[in-house]
């Protein structure tokens, strides 16, 4: 990694993005994130292909990640335009650069849909998600994967496993139930339960359960900070043009099993109530786990993070506001 080198993330106010500028920053490279906040204001939904081409001429940028994508709370058409169309219009801004330019796209691992138990997923096994968002991510992956294997770009698609860690959102399972702890916690610093209200659990007497949906499946997660530094990998290696690589622990842990361990963590005692769950909100996968050989060979690259300590430190940026 050259101090030189200039990095432009995209989605660089988000989860991921927060932590990929900071691995490049701490890298010493000269890094534009891009969002639609400060500090570049972009929305790449609604920008043109000569605007992105532009903004990327104008940085001089030696490597475009994008890190943007849309989860929950959307509609097939919002996540297509996000996912897939916007994705398609960034490569086309890439391929007419004047020189050549390092294009990392975070993909996900819901992009392989379900596989049987035990099954150790690799980047070749059939392509066919279950959901709308796991088809809306695999179509923006395959348009950077189909100009790279063109010779329109210098791309290569991270394909991310659940991601935990400093500063989750709150609308993941475990992210929702970190701030559910840290409202507990601060509330009976303050007298009080969860956002400190009187007569909620005082002096650390009994809390209203935490309820959930049914967590029978086991997934593979990784910590946010592990994704980081394979992007900061990807950037400069020169065999992973045209690849998709998996990026995870290489490990399928339940769900529960983390939940519970991170209420341990917390020292708190809540009850956990997992909700009935209709045939319509079925899971897409009841067992995810990657098979990170190629991130190894390719990227010199595995999962440093342990699950205690990734999970007591989501517990302690929710704690701080992180």
């Amino acid at each position: 990694m050259t101090p030189r080198l200039t990095v432009v993330v995209l989605g660089g106010t988000g989860f991921l993005g927060r932590h990929i500028r900071e691995a490049f920053e701490t890298a010493g490279a000269q890094v534009l994130g891009v969002s639609r906040s400060a500090p570049i204001r972009l929305e790449l939904t609604r920008a043109s292909t000569d605007r992105l081409r532009g903004l990327f001429a104008e940085a001089d940028a030696d490597v475009v990640v994008n890190a943007t994508g849309l989860i929950w709370g959307a509609d097939e058409a919002e996540l297509t335009a996000v996912n897939a169309t916007s994705v398609a219009r960034l490569v086309e801004a890439v391929a007419g650069l004047n020189r050549r330019v390092r294009l990392v796209h975070l993909g996900s691992v819901h992009e392989y849909g379900p596989v049987p138990p035990g099954t150790g997923i690799t980047e070749d096994v059939p392509q066919e998600p279950a959901t709308v968002y796991g088809r809306s991510k695999l179509l923006g992956s395959r348009a950077v994967l189909d100009a790279a294997h063109a010779g329109a770009v210098d791309g290569t698609v991270l394909r991310i496993a659940n991601v935990y860690g400093p500063g989750a959102p709150r609308a993941s399972v475990l992210g929702g139930v970190a701030h559910h702890l840290a409202a507990i916690a601060r509330g009976r610093k303050t007298g009080g339960g969860p956002g400190g209200r009187p007569g909620d659990a005082p002096d650390g007497g009994p809390v209203a359960p935490l309820r959930l949906a049914p967590m029978d499946v086991r997934r593979d997660f990784v910590d946010v900070r592990d994704v980081a530094e394979a992007v900061l990998a990807a950037a400069p290696a020169p065999s992973v043009s045209g690849q998709a690589v998996n990026i995870g622990r290489g490990q399928a842990v339940g769900v529960r099993r983390l939940v519970d361990r991170m209420i341990a963590l917390s020292g708190l005692a809540v009850p956990v109530v997992e909700e009935p769950r209709d045939d319509a909100r079925r899971p897409d996968a009841e067992w995810q786990r990657m098979d990170i050989s190629r991130a190894r060979r390719l990227l010199d690259w595995q999962p440093r993070r342990g699950v205690d300590e990734s999970l007591r430190d989501q517990l302690a940026a929710q704690l701080a506001g992180v």
